[in-house]
């Protein structure tokens, strides 16, 4: 299909390194209204603020959904995606749990590559870096009343980011949390939903005050079981050779990078394992040495290894606090299809 561009007449400066995450936008966005039933088509415009009612629904019952994904550039200055699709097939699910129309995924792809290919420049490809990519849809109707909206926005902007955390590629320390929960099964935790981020905010910012970059969530009916971080999922590397996961049991989010994760090493002759992990095994096999390493996996960070972590008042260190050998191989590997740098054994990539 013809996608309507309309082009920025003031062009931004673009940022130099270092980016952070998340601080600097591109010249230009998707944006696609749901209106009188259906989906218009989507159009790139300048990026721009959007003019909201006080009322829009957003802002009084979170009808909200987002994904996160990111864009490469090779050796050979070719643009690389990453898995779009699966994200795009995620929106949707968050999609049909918030009673929000689904996105036709090929349309929304296609506006998606013109976007990344008219804003090109903005892709960094210093080690490390790459452009983030976040889709989102908001409920638009101007009247309060807790009900599903009838109008919809959608949008994607751009964001060119370097490493999620100030210190790069190192060992992190995770604290356990005993009192607040993140997700209940039959809620929305295994969704990309934007209350359920504002909810772990106040237990993220007790973590930091400790000296911890992340919380570690247990479930919320017993506060027994390991299910996710903050802003990925976890993985732990038991007996030299294999790689337990949390099982997807409805409150914890399917990553897309877990689950290429746990291909990667599956296809590397590790033993995956997706099942429940109780916090109490946890803090044995890494007294034991029977845990030698923990490493979380997600989009933004795409893994990150864990040094420590802390429960009842006693941090337990893992691997003497240093980055593991399957988690540098693992992330090697994975950053390596994802750039170019590695063959794509498993057509995750596309060129563009």
């Amino acid at each position: 299909m013809t996608i309507k561009i309309t082009k920025t007449t003031t062009p931004k400066v673009k940022p130099e390194n270092p980016l952070g995450f998340g601080k600097y936008f591109t010249d230009h966005m998707v944006t696609m209204e749901y209106l009188e039933g259906k989906w218009a088509a989507p159009e790139i415009v300048p990026y721009s603020p959007f003019s909201l009612d006080p009322s829009t629904a957003i802002f009084h019952y979170g009808q909200g959904i987002f994904e996160g994904l990111k864009a490469y550039k090779d050796s050979k200055g070719k643009i690389r995606l990453f898995r779009t699709l699966d994200n795009l097939n995620r929106l949707n699910d968050s999609a049909e749990r918030l009673c929000i129309p689904k996105i036709d995924t090929r349309v929304v792809y296609d506006a998606l590559v013109e976007l990344i290919k008219l804003d090109a420049d903005w892709i960094p490809t210093d080690e490390g870096t790459s452009l983030y990519i976040r889709p989102s849809i908001i409920a638009l109707d101007n009247a309060l009343g807790v009900r599903a909206s009838q109008n919809y926005l959608f949008f994607i902007i751009l964001s060119p980011v370097g490493a999620y955390y100030e210190k790069g590629f190192s060992p992190i320390k995770l604290y356990v949390e005993e009192n607040y929960s993140r997700a209940a099964k039959g809620g929305t935790g295994d969704k990309k939903v934007i209350g359920n981020y504002a909810a772990s905010l106040r237990a993220a910012a007790d973590a930091a005050t400790k000296g911890y970059s992340q919380v570690m969530w247990l479930d919320a009916n017993e506060h027994k079981y390991v299910e996710e971080v903050g802003a990925m999922n976890i993985c732990f590397v038991m007996d030299g050779n294999k790689i337990i996961t949390p099982a997807l049991t409805g409150s914890i989010l399917p990553g897309i990078t877990r689950r290429s994760v746990l291909e990667l090493a599956a296809a590397n002759g590790f033993t995956v394992e997706e099942r429940l992990v109780s916090i109490d095994e946890l803090v044995n096999a890494a007294k034991s040495g029977k845990c030698t390493e923990i490493f979380g996996t997600g989009t933004a960070a795409v893994i990150s290894p864990v040094g420590a972590f802390c429960y009842k008042g006693e941090e337990i260190s893992v691997n003497a606090g240093k980055l593991g050998d399957i988690t540098q191989k693992i992330y090697t590997e994975l950053t390596g299809i994802q750039t170019g740098k590695v063959e794509d054994r498993f057509g995750w990539s596309i060129v563009l």
